[in-house]
């Protein structure tokens, strides 16, 4: 995002000398997000009134009191973190603050916003979203991307005719990996028996392909779920952001156990991107899955961890539907993938948020939304 400098000098002003807002108590600002339905992402917190909780859209800033600063300080050093996981730590920092009503809830500032920065509404904002686009170059050549699709025979006639309808005819290279060969698609079958979960041996089989002469030597390995959807032109301008000759991991980024000194990792379903560097030190080190239906992306992550590679989150990666997600945030998105086909139209969704009538609009978009992370 920008700032604009007279505009942050009058919310500092206002902040400072409101009477509202004496400075010498918590305060806990930012432009509110809240849930539209209870969502997995969020494990379901106030199921039956999602709506109530707000939490602040990182992309516009927020801020916190002193005073806050300070007790909060106090609680990390006192006080355990007790959730495993880091799914969305945007709304997971404002369950923190709030701590069950005896902290404060998000105080909404006008002047933190998401609007475009040429934008005539944003005269009152402190805070706006560049439109110019990152120094990245041009995007990268759909030549340069290997796409591996892991599926399995009970979902060959649900999940793949999605794919086909969608976004795979935007693929150069792309291969179907299942426990049945099915020449209609075609499928390929690992020698890796189907899993209900996990699928850590079939997605290190797909790394140990990718590095092989079977397939064509590429630049990049996207593995995806057979139930992503995802816009490839829109990760072609991505990655153009980064080296393909160093080690990238990019999606995503969840973590586990962060807080007892865990790992990060990038979840599965929305997309896993690895540049070919990536995927030949993960291998060379010795990694490997401890059973067959290991959770593979969380394997992957402690690997990373244990080599010290690191892991590039991008928030245009989704590992859930787009009815997941507060409207607001993915407003000022051009998203990259979304996943799951639970109770929603797959190709309505792919058509809504992932299909480019126009390239040069979509690149435009994600540039900016690239830009707010950058």
């Amino acid at each position: 995002f920008s700032f604009s400098r007279n505009n942050i000098s009058n919310l500092a002003l206002e902040l400072t000398s409101c009477p509202v807002l004496p400075i010498h108590q918590e305060w806990f600002l930012g432009k509110p997000l809240h849930d539209e339905e209870s969502t997995i992402i969020h494990h379901y917190a106030f199921a039956e009134n999602p709506s109530i909780f707000k939490y602040p859209d990182f992309a516009a800033a927020w801020a916190v009191s002193a005073p806050l600063v300070v007790r909060l300080a106090d609680k990390v050093r006192n006080e355990p973190l007790k959730s495993d996981f880091t799914i969305d730590l945007k709304h997971e920092v404002a369950l923190y603050i709030w701590d069950n009503g005896n902290g404060p809830h998000l105080t909404a500032v006008p002047e933190l916003c998401t609007e475009p920065e040429d934008s005539p509404q944003t005269q009152h904002c402190a805070t706006t979203l560049s439109t110019e686009p990152p120094p990245c170059g041009e995007p990268v050549n759909k030549e340069d991307i290997f796409v591996a699709v892991k599926t399995c025979r009970k979902f060959h006639s649900e999940r793949v005719p999605v794919i086909k309808k969608t976004w795979e005819k935007d693929a150069f290279s792309l291969e179907y990996y299942s426990d049945h060969a099915d020449p209609s698609i075609p499928t390929i079958d690992l020698g890796v028996p189907n899993t209900e979960r996990g699928h850590c041996g079939k997605t290190f089989a797909i790394l140990q392909r990718f590095l092989s002469s079977s397939v064509p030597n590429t630049k990049w390995l996207l593995v995806v779920d057979d139930d992503t959807l995802i816009s490839l032109s829109r990760l072609q301008v991505l990655l153009s952001c980064y080296n393909p000759s160093e080690p990238v991991c990019l999606g995503e980024r969840y973590g586990y156990g962060l807080s007892q000194g865990g790992y990060s990792y990038i979840t599965g379903g929305g997309g896993m991107v690895f540049s070919r560097e990536a995927v030949v030190r993960l291998l060379n080190s010795g990694c490997k899955c401890y059973s067959n239906d290991a959770p593979d992306d969380m394997v992957l992550g402690m690997c990373l961890n244990a080599l010290g590679l690191p892991v590039t989150h991008s928030p245009l990666f989704h590992q859930a539907r787009p009815e997941d997600y507060a409207r607001d945030f993915l407003a000022h998105q051009v998203p990259i993938s979304f996943h799951k086909h639970w109770n929603i139209d797959p190709i309505a969704v792919f058509n809504k948020w992932l299909k480019d009538d126009l390239r040069a609009e979509a690149s435009d978009g994600l540039n900016k939304s690239a830009k707010t992370e950058l």
